[in-house]
């Protein structure tokens, strides 16, 4: 079976092209060769499963147009990649492409931040400055986290995207653009709307075309894909030879629920490598331990008894691979409990709660 992966922007809002190696899972070698599958290839967007096929979907019927786009998703689920992809395929692909992050900039900033100022406006505004709105002219403007705008902006802010027109602070001459919009969040803004928090009329002028980002949980099939290219990718950085990818292992990460999403994900591949000492991925076992008890965590998993049973089996088997390979040695280097990433003390508690005795990994 072919293995594809999901590129995701980076925090600075660029965007790393790439792709990444297949693992074969009847020798849980990572090959050396890139490989894509036109398939699961869009714009940087590479995915299997039916909920990424349906963005993709939506993404190729919206991106002709001039349409607002609405997207919803959870944090880290990578909506910021797809305004890039709607942006990129649209007529205003060489025009710019502008972000903004509205959670990220002081209430009082953000109308300077969208519309701009002349100088002496305020205090400290000591030259005249362009607003993302006239930056983005005859391009997009992407508003991520639209729902954190507060309701004393709202209506310059449906001024602008209705009527394409505005006033920098500290000006009596209006301004016309020709931006489209994109907007993201990852509150409900129809719960928003009922408590009084976000205008209704904003938000039927952003809801022209609504797209659900899925997340993680969502399309598991994804995540083995993901890992991969995560491993790649850190691999490579960091100049490590990582070859294999244990089964137990891949099981334990596709178990997880992911509540971070792809960009949870990255981070806690990135950590695995770290800790890896030769070319066997280790995961930080405790790590998902700790979420798994812990609901309040970044780290969620799902309360089912279904997938807790799943996850202590891969957990168990975790161990007992890691301690096949250290030869039975619990604690010192290349012991156990250094390949998994524990403490001794838990990694005997580990195994006592699971029911790990010598006899099983001493053959």
């Amino acid at each position: 079976m072919a293995h594809a992966a999901v590129n995701f922007a980076n925090l600075d809002g660029s965007v790393e092209a790439g792709f990444p190696n297949l693992i074969d899972f009847e020798d849980e070698q990572l090959s050396s060769a890139f490989e894509v599958s036109p398939d699961y290839c869009f714009q940087g967007i590479i995915g299997k499963s039916r909920a990424i096929q349906n963005v993709v979907e939506q993404i190729s019927i919206v991106a002709p147009t001039d349409a607002t786009v609405l997207l919803h998703g959870d944090t880290g689920t990578g909506k910021e990649l797809v305004a890039r992809a709607i942006h990129n395929l649209g007529s205003r692909r060489q025009r710019p492409y502008v972000r903004m992050n509205c959670a990220a900039i002081p209430s009082g900033l953000l109308e300077s931040e969208l519309f701009g100022h002349e100088k002496g406006a305020f205090t400290g505004a000591l030259m005249q400055r362009k607003g993302r709105f006239e930056l983005a002219d005859g391009g997009s403007l992407f508003l991520d986290e639209i729902g954190d705008i507060s309701l004393e902006l709202q209506p310059k802010l449906l001024r602008a995207l209705q009527e394409q027109e505005f006033e920098r602070l500290g000006s009596a001459k209006t301004l016309q653009v020709n931006v489209r919009i994109i907007a993201a969040t990852r509150r409900d803004l129809s719960a928003m709307i009922r408590d009084g928090e976000f205008r209704e009329d904003l938000f039927y002028r952003l809801n022209v075309f609504p797209i659900e980002i899925p997340a993680l949980r969502d399309r598991r099939e994804d995540i083995p894909l993901l890992v991969n290219y995560f491993v790649s990718e850190c691999a490579r950085k960091m100049r490590k030879q990582i070859t294999s990818v244990p089964t137990q292992t891949m099981d334990m990460l596709t178990n997880a629920a992911w509540p971070g999403n792809v960009r949870q994900l990255a981070n806690f591949i990135e950590r695995a490598v770290i800790l890896s000492p030769g070319e066997e991925l280790i995961v930080p076992v405790s790590e998902l331990l700790v979420a798994q008890s812990c609901n309040s965590s970044s780290l969620v998993f799902s309360t089912t008894a279904a997938q807790t049973s799943t996850f202590h089996a891969a957990e168990r088997q975790v161990i007992l691979d890691a301690l096949n390979a250290a030869s039975g040695r619990l604690a010192g280097h290349g012991g156990a409990a250094e390949r998994l990433g524990l403490k001794r003390t838990t990694l005997q508690n580990k195994m006592r709660r699971l029911g790990i005795t010598k006899t099983q990994y001493l053959q």
